[in-house]
């Protein structure tokens, strides 16, 4: 299918492999499958345009093949400069005929440039992962807010600025944090970035964990994940945190909490998971043992104050594929995976699709609730509907094949009643 659609990606003749990719995706997404199928059928989305800015790729393209099933006018930008998977992208254009502006590696002023061209659209829907989008027609497109009838959001960091506009009073339509949907982050942060956070570090690297004294910054649903993984691989976990409950519960589980100044003397491996900017600074480098190992699974690359270990060094080389040395005066190397950007999807593929099968579940029927219910819907950030969360998680314990107890009338009626006692 030759594409009359606008579009920027690497290379139109990689189409093949990526819709090879994206077949073996879907075949491992039986959720957004079964969702796909209802779309095609009732074309909830028919007439709609929809902007999503995400990272691209096999997974992502099966939920934007997802919405346009339903009957949407989709544009896919990248959310992060080198998580896109070209093959993918172009597959997206060539096979699936539609325009996708994402290449990987892409410089800061074409990154921009594309979710510019995303927003050209005109969209009536966005989707976002860290409201890039919606933070471009905050800024300087705002005469199109009023053409949005409402965005979906998938991440923390996202969901983080969003409140912060909702309770400014200038968020400019609904959104739904998808981000905070129990079907997406119990799963999504903690089994996917878990494992695919360990994946980018060793396929970077190519070190043994076992042995190594591994940090994990941040105990939210990603740090528990990841350091869940890294302990399973033998290694000795380290948590730092800000917050007292998450604290606790890190040292509860058996790990051991101290302040990033401490973590870093004894760190090997660090990874940022916080979504907070300069979690790790120059004077925690400063602290660090000659090999030290710096990466970051937050949403953008700013937990690691990277200017300054740019400054601290005297000399730089890249090592391997996206790892980077930097040789300080005292002659310790440290060493940074990926620019300090995504690490398990600028190293890696990103999580597996068997989890993500839920978070774009999310999306698409979260989609499909804004349409459904824009007139009712007020300029707030709004939770996942309770029985959206609780329908795809109905539907992925059915393709695992994985029965569950119901309750019986007078279990139910005891739940919800207060006058029968012991």
């Amino acid at each position: 299918m030759a594409t009359t659609k606008r579009f920027d990606v690497k290379d139109l003749g990689l189409a093949a492999e990526g819709a090879s990719r994206i077949e073996w995706a879907d075949r491992q997404m039986p959720v957004l499958s079964a969702i796909r199928d209802r779309f095609a059928a009732d074309q909830p989305l028919s007439g709609y345009r929809i902007s999503a800015c995400l990272h691209v790729t096999s997974e992502t393209a099966n939920l934007m093949h997802t919405l346009k099933d339903g009957g949407a006018d989709v544009v896919l930008c990248a959310s992060n400069p080198l998580s896109t998977q070209d093959d993918v992208a172009a597959a997206l254009v060539e096979k699936f005929d539609i325009s996708v502006f994402a290449i990987k590696g892409e410089d800061n002023d074409t990154y921009y440039q594309h979710i510019e061209a995303a927003v050209d659209h005109k969209p009536q829907l966005t989707m976002d992962d860290g409201a890039d989008v919606i933070g471009v027609l905050h800024s300087h497109r705002r005469e199109q807010l009023g053409d949005i009838i409402g965005a979906t959001e998938e991440t923390t960091t996202g969901v983080i600025r969003l409140k912060a506009l909702e309770r400014d009073g200038a968020l400019g339509f609904p959104v739904i944090a998808v981000n905070d949907a129990l079907t997406k982050h119990m799963f999504d942060n903690r089994y996917g970035t878990g494992q695919s956070t360990i994946d980018g570090i060793v396929r970077a690297t190519n070190i043994l964990l076992a042995g190594r004294t591994f940090v994990v910054a941040g105990y939210g649903w990603c740090g528990r994940g990841v350091a869940m993984r890294a302990k399973g691989m033998g290694s000795h976990v380290v948590v730092t945190e800000v917050d007292p409950l998450r604290a606790l519960e890190a040292a509860m589980d058996g790990f051991q909490v101290m302040p990033m100044e401490r973590a870093a003397q004894v760190g090997d491996i660090f990874v940022t998971a916080t979504g907070d900017k300069s979690v790790i600074t120059r004077e925690h480098i400063l602290q660090m043992k000659d090999g030290a190992i710096l990466a970051n699974t937050g949403h953008f690359n700013v937990e690691i104050e990277i200017p300054a270990l740019r400054a601290l060094a005297v000399e730089t080389q890249t090592l391997r594929q996206f790892v980077d040395e930097f040789k300080l005066e005292d002659g310790r190397r440290i060493y940074l995976i990926a620019d300090g950007r995504l690490v398990n999807l600028s190293a890696a593929e990103g999580h597996p699709a068997q989890v993500m099968d839920m978070s774009f579940a999310n999306q698409a029927l979260s989609a499909e609730y804004v349409v459904a219910n824009a007139a009712s819907l007020e300029r707030k950030v709004y939770p996942v509907p309770e029985d959206i969360d609780t329908e795809i998680a109905r539907l992925k314990l059915a393709t695992m094949d994985v029965a569950i107890d119901e309750l019986t009338e007078e279990q139910a009626k005891y739940l919800a009643s207060w006058d029968e006692g012991t």
